[in-house]
């Protein structure tokens, strides 16, 4: 089967590490994977290097508007990060696997943390376009997982626990800061699905009966290897409209990119916050 060939040893994930290192000076503790027009938080890292996708060996590169293709490495109130302005995504033709590539050579860096956001429709009808929700949850209904095929125990263990795919830890950590900031975060969980067709009505009203409060196309391969590779994750969502059938209007990346420029200064101040306390 192609997708047990597809994976990616320890070789090229310290290969491409390596690549990584001889470009930056700095040894990343926090990584962050930036959705659909959020990827203006790389623009605040101090002392930034910046890597193009397509010149480090193995990784695959990005080709969805508002992804800008590049690792941003240096500092955040004082804390060293590595940022993927950009991610992979099953729908571009990639295994589940490679979309979680980066993430593998994040752990081999020295991440221990990483934050993860991402667009999302509106699921739950409390929910209103703008807000932000910390994802407590996620339900794989890609029908994907980047651990099929052989293990390797240096990895991780062949049958990770995901009672916790989403820290409680730093979930309450984001909830004090946007508290102090004088707002609240919705919570709720994400159903990640294949795309890139946005949902049918009728496939809305199944996630919402299944449990979803939002829905996207990203983020579940990326959090699965995290948490192979015990790495501790916080996942946020961006309300970029309400899913299909909720609102009677068709669904748009334009508009979702327009959501997120609504929001950015909101969610700048929520990561800076959340990084200067962790």
């Amino acid at each position: 089967m192609a997708s047990q060939t597809a994976h990616k040893g320890l070789a090229e994930i310290r290969e491409a590490a390596a690549y990584i290192n001889t470009q930056a000076g700095v040894r990343p503790t926090i990584g962050m994977i930036l959705g659909s027009g959020l990827g203006i938080l790389a623009d605040l890292v101090e002392n930034p290097t910046t890597v193009s996708y397509d010149k480090i060996p193995h990784f695959p590169v990005s080709t969805v508007e508002g992804h800008a293709g590049e690792l941003v490495i240096g500092e955040i109130k004082g804390k060293q990060v590595i940022i993927m302005k950009g991610r992979f995504h099953p729908y571009e033709g990639y295994g589940a696997e490679t979309v979680s590539f980066p993430v593998r050579v994040m752990k081999e860096l020295g991440v221990q943390t990483l934050i993860v956001t991402n667009a999302a429709g509106g699921v739950n009808m409390g929910f209103e376009v703008g807000d932000l929700m910390v994802i407590s949850d996620h339900i794989n209904m890609m029908f994907r997982n980047p651990l099929i095929g052989p293990n390797d125990n240096e990895l991780g263990v062949r049958f990770p626990d995901m009672s916790e795919a989403y820290s409680k830890r730093l979930r309450a950590l984001a909830h004090s800061v946007a508290a102090k900031q004088n707002f609240s975060l919705r919570e709720g969980v994400y159903a990640g699905l294949l795309g890139p067709t946005y949902e049918t009505p009728a496939e809305i009203r199944m996630m919402r009966t299944i449990g979803a409060d939002a829905v996207g196309m990203s983020t579940v391969p990326e959090v699965i290897v995290a948490r192979h590779a015990g790495i501790e994750v916080l996942g946020f969502s961006c309300i970029s409209n309400m899913a299909a059938g909720i609102l009677d209007q068709p669904l748009s990346h334009a508009e979702v990119m327009e959501t997120t420029e609504l929001v950015k200064a909101k969610f700048l101040n929520l990561v800076l916050g959340i990084v200067e306390e962790l």
